[in-house]
């Protein structure tokens, strides 16, 4: 019987697929994969910058201490050498600060992808304070300010100079002790200053003093002085009353040179008489009315003026007016 060989079947080559786009998926995955190594690139960087800047606090630290040990090295007190152990845990306790919060910072880093869509989250507001937190912790860390920042800063300071300047300008007024010192006569203190304004009267006045309604004497003028004083203290008092109401120092009557208004709207100076409460006990009054201490106001003619408690009144006239 003849022999039947088997039949092999050639398996047929499987047909390769064509080549396939990638999907938009992997796409997205292959451009995030890249971000974040370009942020973990950064993040390296950032990092390498910022050691290498606190090895550069270490060396300053460093040298600043190596100077102070050398200036200590000469005192023999027993606290030296505790300060130097004090000064170096501090530097030590600064160093571990500055290792855990590079340790946070690493930690809290996060791809670029969720720092941007963060960022479009924020608000303005808060953008603006993350701007001013920055650039206040960048000055901190040692960096030069700007130019800008240097000139409104100068600027703000000359300003205030100004102002203080303009606050502290000398005052040369009499004031407190001195102006005792120089207000005396025969003596004792005067309880007021005479005004710059103070003039001698252009009118001849007088003043006409009436007891329950009947004069007395003659009239007293009051034409030759720029001011005149009433009051107990006989050794300085122009006219003495000699009441037992009245103050030593009672009341003053003072001319002023003032401004006044004409009809025809033109405006002239004239020297009217004024009358001062010197801050008298028993007070002093214009047509039986009381006034206030340490105020001028103004006498004009028939006005009548009464000190405390006396029964004396004076009524002011000059030589024009009518009887």
């Amino acid at each position: 019987m003849a022999s039947v060989s088997p039949v092999r079947h050639r398996q047929s080559p499987r047909r390769r697929s064509p080549s396939r786009s990638p999907s938009p998926r992997t796409k997205r995955l292959r451009r995030a994969q890249g971000e974040r190594e370009v942020g973990r690139s950064r993040e390296r960087e950032d990092s390498r910058g910022r050691e290498k800047r606190g090895a550069e606090r270490e060396r300053e630290r460093r040298r600043e201490g190596d100077k102070e040990k050398t200036r200590d090295k000469g005192d023999k007190r027993r606290g030296g050498s505790g300060r130097e152990e004090t000064e170096e845990r501090k530097r030590e306790g600064r160093d571990d600060d500055e290792r855990q919060a590079t340790r946070g910072r690493r930690e809290r880093s996060t791809s670029p992808l969720d720092r941007s869509s963060r960022k479009s989250k924020r608000s303005p507001e808060r953008a603006s304070a993350s701007r001013h937190d920055e650039g206040s912790n960048a000055r901190g860390s040692g960096e030069e300010p700007n130019d800008e920042d240097d000139s409104i800063a100068k600027m703000k300071a000359a300003e205030e100079a100004l102002a203080a300047k303009k606050k502290e300008e000398p005052s040369f007024e009499l004031s407190g002790k001195l102006a005792e010192e120089t207000n005396r006569y025969r003596g004792i203190a005067l309880l007021f200053n005479e005004p710059p304004e103070a003039r001698k009267p252009n009118k001849r006045w007088r003043l006409y003093v009436f007891k329950d309604s009947e004069p007395l004497d003659e009239p007293l003028q009051l034409h030759r002085q720029s001011c005149y004083l009433f009051g107990r203290e006989r050794r300085i008092a122009d006219i003495p009353t000699d009441h037992p109401s009245c103050s030593k120092q009672h009341a003053v009557i003072q001319y002023r040179e003032v401004p006044v208004e004409k009809p025809d709207g033109m405006v002239e100076k004239q020297v009217r008489p004024y009358l001062m409460d010197l801050g008298s006990t028993n007070k002093t009054y214009i047509n039986k009315d009381p006034i206030e201490p340490q105020r001028y106001y103004e006498l004009r003619e028939k006005d009548t003026i009464k000190f405390g408690n006396s029964s004396r009144e004076y009524v002011l006239l000059h030589e024009g007016s009518a009887e």
